[in-house]
């Protein structure tokens, strides 16, 4: 009997509490999908390369994943306990009925087990799919790999990781309840929904001052943050953090206070209910402004940490193209030290690679000594010269313009060999390379095809030969090996960020939504009584929305201005490495935030209005 009760009042609480039982199958989709990035081919694919990425992007999944078990575990503790106070009328009735604490808790237990169940079960399902398609995502960022071996595969790791560590917030969730359950008092259950918040009526001129030490607060926080930077750790990077903290505290404990006097005097708060939906919200004020503020910081690490990781990822990926323009580079530093010029294409033939079926361009180029005395560039920084006319023919096979009228050395504008920027070469007349002792021959080479199965195919040409570079000191430069630690690089900055950034998001949006549920189920009386002075049901369902939404856009808008900030000071520090292609990642970070935010705003307003009007 108690399980047919329990089933029943499950399949009632995944009808109201579409919001919680959703949070709950998508924390546990992320888990798995970020825990299974070991079983992905692209993994696979930087493992083949002994890239030596691949165990600290697994240790740091491991990390990120201990501290998101946590936030979780908050999150639904969290949510559980909102479940649990719009039900306490509910467990009234059972005691009145005459069933015993152990038989509620019971009853509450196998409920709670079912729903984690339920949750556990289609999460994981939908953890696969999303597993899937981010492998996918990856190919499609990463080219250099045949299609096929990207298949479908179940990471059983992960299935176990997810299993355990859900299970265990699940029986502390069912614990928690029972403990409930065992504390409540009868007379409490049954007046619940009835007590209201009592707020204090602050003097005006009182919610002002905090208002206004709350924007000082935080703008002696932005100036610190602008000013000292972001990565310098020290006591006083803690108290920039609490003057943030505090500040926001303080504009939202205090926004009621003046918003609603100052709005009677305008003529739109006695239009429709806006005064009823003023009123309903300034009356939460001492229950929420603290979750508010943890709402806004949760919404700026969201923001920050999205933001930040797109940023860098587009940093890496030109890092990669500025580095590595070539497919191959072979660098002859001579025979004993000694320069000497060397056939390098015929060198490949006698090993058995056929350059003209293997190679789309071989551009070989003699490299400098750079004399400060002859050429005036200075030679601590600049290393190395090469002629104008090798120059543009490495420019022209690049597809780039080249440089005319040279009559003095300059800078070399772009890398001309995998491994080294721009930086440290010079760019010289073609007369002055006769007076400057030859460095080393560095020939630029190009696959013809799939460079991956060329590059394949050179590697595996090279091991087999007995002796390829005929007793000249020969070095080789894959354009593959820097691209596979970039990509190493990206998928630790991305998928490390994306998958904080939304559990972040998820955490806000969900706490938000639960409270303004419960809100709503706290209102129907009050709505019902609307209905009966005759206000209509598009004028209800309109206030509603104002009053959800209004709950939403104040955390979010006072978040995106610490968020805007925080990328300053962020943004500062990714161009040290690279150019900061702040509007893409502005535009990543604003999608993922419409979708997942504005997802849970939709959810909570048909929630809500369910929930009112079943009542009215």
């Amino acid at each position: 009997m108690s399980f047919k009760l329990a089933l029943r009042n499950v399949r009632r609480s995944l009808r109201d509490y579409a919001v919680y039982f959703l949070t709950l199958a998508f924390g546990v989709c992320l888990f798995y999908t970020f825990n299974s990035l070991e079983s992905q081919s692209v993994m696979a694919v930087l493992a083949q390369s002994q890239n030596g990425m691949v165990e600290g992007i697994l240790m740091l999944v491991n990390v990120f994943s201990a501290f998101v078990t946590v936030v979780l575990a908050g999150l639904i503790l969290y949510a559980n306990q909102f479940l649990m106070k719009r039900r306490k009328r509910e467990l009234g009735t059972y005691f009145l009925l005459g069933m015993s604490v152990p038989k509620v808790s019971r009853l509450m237990a196998t409920e709670s087990l079912l729903i984690g169940l339920c949750a556990l079960v289609s999460g994981t399902a939908l953890g696969m799919v999303c597993s899937w398609a981010l492998d996918k995502l990856t190919v499609a960022m990463f080219l250099t790999t045949p299609a096929e071996i990207f298949t479908f595969t179940l990471s059983l790791p992960a299935l176990g990781k997810t299993a355990l560590y859900f299970g265990v917030i699940f029986l502390l969730v069912t614990l928690f309840t029972g403990v409930s359950v065992s504390r409540a008092r009868l007379i409490d259950l049954i007046r619940e929904g009835r007590v209201n918040e009592e707020v204090a009526q602050r003097p005006l001129a009182l919610s002002v001052s905090l208002f206004l030490l709350g924007c000082v607060l935080l703008g002696a926080a932005y100036a610190l943050l602008l000013m000292r930077g972001l990565l310098r750790i020290d006591p006083l990077w803690f108290g920039m953090l609490g003057l943030g903290t505090l500040g926001s505290f303080l504009i939202f404990r205090s926004l009621s206070g003046f918003i609603l006097r100052f709005t009677k005097g305008h003529a739109g708060y006695y239009r429709g209910l806006n005064m009823f939906v003023l009123r309903q919200w300034s009356g939460k004020v001492r229950t929420n402004c603290l979750s508010n503020t943890v709402i806004c910081i949760l919404i700026l690490l969201s923001i920050g940490v999205t933001a930040c990781a797109v940023g860098l990822n587009d940093t890496i990926t030109a890092q990669v193209e500025g580095y590595a323009p070539y497919d191959l580079t072979v660098l002859n530093y001579g025979r004993g030290g000694e320069y000497e010029l060397a056939d390098i294409p015929a060198l490949f033939r006698a090993i058995g690679v056929e350059p003209e079926a293997c190679f789309s361009s071989v551009e070989s180029v003699t490299v400098y000594y750079n004399e400060e005395e002859i050429t005036g560039m200075p030679g601590p920084y600049f290393y190395a010269a090469v002629t104008l006319d090798d120059y543009n023919r490495l420019l022209r096979n690049r597809g780039l313009p080249p440089l005319e009228g040279l009559s003095k050395p300059i800078p070399a504008p772009e890398s001309i060999v995998n491994g080294s920027a721009a930086d440290g070469v010079a760019v010289i007349p073609d007369e002055m390379a006769s007076l400057l002792r030859p460095r080393r021959q560095m020939v630029n080479i190009n696959y013809r095809g799939d460079p991956g199965q060329v590059d394949g195919l050179v590697r595996q040409a090279l091991e087999n030969a007995r002796d390829f570079s005929g007793g000249l000191d020969i070095m080789m430069n894959y354009r593959l090996d820097n691209y596979y630690d970039a990509m190493g690089s990206k998928i630790l900055v991305l998928y490390m960020g994306l998958y904080l950034g939304v559990v972040f998001l998820v955490t806000a949006a969900a706490v938000l939504a639960l409270q303004q549920l419960s809100q709503a189920a706290d209102n129907a009386l009050r709505y019902e009584l609307l209905s009966k002075l005759g206000a209509p049901e598009a004028m209800r369902r309109k206030a509603l929305v104002r009053q959800v939404a209004l709950a939403f856009l104040l955390p979010l808008a006072l978040g995106v201005i610490h968020a805007v900030v925080g990328m300053r000071a962020a943004n500062e520090v990714i161009a040290v490495t690279g150019k900061v292609d702040s509007v893409r990642s502005s535009l990543l970070t604003a999608g993922f935030l419409l979708v997942i935010y504005g997802g849970y705003f939709l959810a909570t307003c048909l929630g809500s209005w369910r929930a009112v009007r079943e009542k009215s």
